[in-house]
């Protein structure tokens, strides 16, 4: 074997398992990426279900406060009340 085939074969081979070691390293990164948006929707996804959390106790307080207040007044829809004209009762009438 001459001297110029061994010299190709040998950068043949170098530059194959650098591109092997090149493909595996880069494959590492993309995998690592794909991990860390995983991670990072997690993340979110448990932020969303504390904020609708927070906001269904906050409606449920609301709600539970409506109900006390109409416990303690009474009120009256003016939609439903036929003697009502809709205008504004003036003071000498």
């Amino acid at each position: 074997m001459s001297r110029a085939s061994k010299a190709t074969l040998a950068v043949t081979g170098l530059g194959t398992a650098g591109i092997i070691y090149f493909v595996h390293w880069a494959q590492e990164n993309d995998r690592a990426a794909m991990h860390r948006g995983v991670e990072r929707d997690m993340a979110n996804t448990a932020e969303k279900q504390r904020i609708r959390l927070e906001r269904q106790a906050e409606f449920e307080m609301q709600k539970a406060l409506e109900q006390e207040y109409l416990k303690l007044q009474t009120v009256h829809s003016t939609t439903d009340d036929p003697n009502t004209t809709g205008k504004p009762s003036s003071p000498g009438s």
